[in-house]
């Protein structure tokens, strides 16, 4: 057995598996599967940055790898096919030199969408948002092109290697910008609408959603990392789109403030059907777990609006709406044997409080500091909600899931 191999395959397919967004825990827990697999005991330990694997052969000769892990985005369709050649790995065992062969072929047959596609799923994210949050057709088309602005500035800075907190700033200013501006010479009728459905591709819903289910794994110092990061990508959507308030309010007249256009709940579902799509391109979705999805963000906002219809608080909505985002996402992920990462992240998103984020900034530029406090304090109690609900479904699939192994193992 070629030990330095496998110890490089599994630091390798770790590697990968973070690099497209994977949580702590499935990074860690592929490498000691496979290593299991083998006969072997890893220490895998992983953190945002940094992937470190040591093992210690048959013949008593420790060996260690660590690997840097860089700036990195959410491929989900990535994450799906790596943890699926873990389980393959796994089941089959073969000569480490095999793996490593079917790992490149893993590398080869990834499937992405090109620029001009990803572009086109930052539109369709905008406007369909635009709607759900009240805006109207003009406000969906103004959003969409808002959308590709930030999509555009986006991979530009990428590949100025950017980091992610002035990666925000730049690219939700630049949004906000362009928006502000257009409302100002009335051409926009709601510039908050346009904005808020915007923001929502800015806004950490994946970052969140990993860090929930690193702090459920026990991944502490991951899942903390991931919720200081969550904060630091919110303050720099504040600063960029407060900046861009700022200068427009210099040089121009400020928009009026127009309220929302309150949709009925096919309007609602629309927008969310259409934001869902958008973010299935966004997050590399492919295949049918495309459509699958756009299914759980309509049947969680479904759930959200049902529990309002029959007399249920918002917090309680948000609550159930989570529960049932959860169980989808859980359930999809055990009959397709697909990371539940892929179903939950695009199931939350009509839940994530992007509205309230923008408003809480907007309360603090006109310096209203009690409706800042109140916006602020929604906020943070929708995301604790939204936390709670995702934290009890997935201990409760995770306490099954271990009792179905031990009950396997000791039945051999």
């Amino acid at each position: 057995m070629d030990y330095q191999l496998l110890l490089h395959l599994c630091t390798e397919l770790g590697y990968r598996l973070a690099m497209a967004g994977a949580e702590t825990f499935r990074v860690e827990e592929s490498i000691n599967l496979i290593m299991g697999a083998y006969g072997l005991q890893a220490e895998a330990f992983s953190i945002p940055n940094n992937l470190t694997v040591s093992i210690v052969t048959p013949e008593g000769i420790p060996m260690t790898r660590m690997k840097r892990i860089g700036n990195h985005g959410s491929n989900l369709d990535s994450v799906e096919r790596y943890t699926n050649l873990s389980r393959r790995i796994c089941a089959e065992t073969p000569d480490p030199a095999t793996a490593q062969q079917w790992l490149k072929e893993t590398d080869v047959s990834l499937a992405h969408y090109n620029k001009l596609w990803m572009v086109l799923g930052h539109c369709i994210a905008a406007a369909g948002y635009s709607l759900f949050f009240g805006g109207g057709f003009l406000d969906m088309i103004y959003a969409a092109i808002c959308g590709m602005i930030v999509g555009l500035a986006g991979m530009y800075m990428d590949k100025l290697d950017a980091n992610q907190f002035f990666k925000t700033i730049a690219t939700s200013f630049l949004m906000a910008l362009v928006a502000y501006a257009l409302a100002s010479a009335g051409i926009v009728n709601n510039a908050d609408t346009v904005i808020i459905g915007t923001l929502m591709i800015l806004v950490p819903g994946f970052l969140f959603t990993n860090a929930m289910r690193d702090i459920i794994y026990g991944d502490t110092n991951s899942g903390i990392n991931r919720i200081v990061l969550v904060f630091l990508i919110a303050v720099a959507i504040a600063l960029g789109t407060g900046a861009a308030w700022a200068l427009i309010s210099l040089v121009m007249s400020p928009p009026a403030v127009v309220a929302a256009i309150h949709h009925p709940f096919y309007i609602q579902l629309l927008g969310c059907f259409l934001g869902c799509i958008g973010f299935v391109i966004v997050f590399n979705i492919h295949g049918h777990g495309c459509s699958l999805c756009v299914l759980g963000g309509a049947l969680t906002w479904s759930a959200y609006l049902l529990t309002i219809h029959f007399g249920g608080g918002d917090l309680t909505a948000y609550f159930f709406a989570t529960v049932v985002a959860a169980l989808y996402s859980e359930i999809m992920a055990r009959v397709r044997k697909y990371p539940a990462i892929s179903y939950q992240v695009i199931s939350l998103f009509p839940l994530i409080p992007g509205a309230s984020v923008y408003y809480t900034m907007q309360y603090a530029l006109m310096g209203d500091k009690t409706a800042f406090a109140d916006k602020g304090m929604d906020t943070i109690a929708i995301a604790g909600v939204i936390a709670v609900g995702v934290i009890l479904v997935s201990t409760v699939f995770r306490l099954w899931s271990i009792r179905k192994r031990k009950k396997k193992a000791a039945s051999v």
